[in-house]
């Protein structure tokens, strides 16, 4: 079965960095579009970024554009998200979602997710 398993989250200051990373098996992870989403206390899961199957274009919610990174390795099923200049408001559950369509912002068009992974910046 396909599983997608997030690491990397934790406790930072504001202005610190964390990389997540998401570990996927099960699927053909090199023809997925691979998107990390969030989810704050009280507020819909929202978009931060996507990546095509092999990594050629990438798109970011401008809330994180210029400060996160989402990178993939298909040799290694694993698809990252740099997370530098953290901001209080970047405090969520961070997912990771895998679609063998298109790229998208939209959560209802990915058809895997991983259980999350909790980031909490302190201001």
């Amino acid at each position: 079965q396909v599983q997608l398993v997030e690491s990397g989250g934790g406790l930072e200051q504001a202005g610190g960095s964390l990389r997540l990373s998401c570990a996927a098996s099960g699927l053909t992870f090199s023809s997925c579009a691979m998107g990390w989403f969030r989810q704050a206390p009280g507020k819909e899961r929202e978009f931060v970024a996507t990546i095509t199957p092999r990594g050629v274009y990438t798109y970011y919610a401008d809330s994180v554009k210029g400060r996160f990174t989402i990178s993939r390795d298909n040799a290694k099923n694993t698809v990252y998200l740099q997370m530098n200049s953290l901001k209080p408001e970047d405090t969520a559950i961070y997912y990771c979602a895998a679609n063998y369509g298109a790229t998208s912002y939209a959560p209802r068009e990915y058809d895997y997710w991983g259980q999350g992974t909790q980031v909490t910046v302190s201001s």
